[in-house]
């Protein structure tokens, strides 16, 4: 995509002739086109709101959702293509995210405090059936732990990526990740 004189965006398309079906309804959508900007809501909301569930908790997710596809709407237009639109929505669905944690003062210490950051979880849940709950654990976790754990174990980010974007060093990412593996690994062994 690449942008004109006007402020409209126009989409360059690939050396085999195809063009990305999201792509498309970006530039549409940065034009003022509310249909093809829907189209991308309903194809990326899931994974965004899976996203905002991790980092938050389930009570903020469905605001921080919003939050993404507002900011998104607003930034249609840095979108160059370059990336695939689904990226380019991840990217800055993680920065709306992290920045909700510190304006709402979630942001926790640096470190976590102790090996026994579940303590307080009960481990398994009652009933007949005894079911793992890993979504539960994550949530439990100290922010910054959980920050790098979602980023890292959920996501595929690299360390040298998550310490840029929490602005930490690389070697604290890389503890804040061990640290958030033994403390789910002592809540699952229970």
């Amino acid at each position: 995509m690449t942008p004109t004189g006007s402020g409209v965006a126009t989409l360059q398309r690939e050396s085999i002739g195809r063009t990305d079906p999201d792509a498309v309804d970006a530039t549409l959508a940065a034009s003022g086109d509310a249909q093809a900007f829907e189209r991308l809501y309903r194809g990326h909301m899931a994974r965004i709101h899976s996203l905002a569930r991790r980092m938050l908790d389930d009570e903020n997710a469905d605001e921080m959702t919003q939050d993404v596809f507002v900011r998104a709407w607003q930034k249609l237009g840095t979108f160059r293509g370059e990336a695939a639109f689904g990226t380019w929505l991840h990217r800055l669905a993680i920065n709306v995210i992290l920045g909700r944690r510190e304006t709402l003062g979630i942001r926790r210490k640096r470190y976590v405090e102790g090996d026994a950051a579940l303590d307080g979880m009960p481990s398994r849940r009652a009933g007949r059936e005894t079911m793992l709950d890993l979504e539960g654990a994550i949530g439990r976790l100290p922010g910054r732990a959980r920050e790098v754990f979602v980023l890292h174990d959920v996501e595929g980010y690299r360390h040298e990526e998550i310490a840029e974007m929490l602005g930490v060093a690389t070697g604290t990412s890389k503890s804040q990740l061990h640290r958030a593996r033994m403390a789910l690994r002592e809540h699952l062994e229970r």
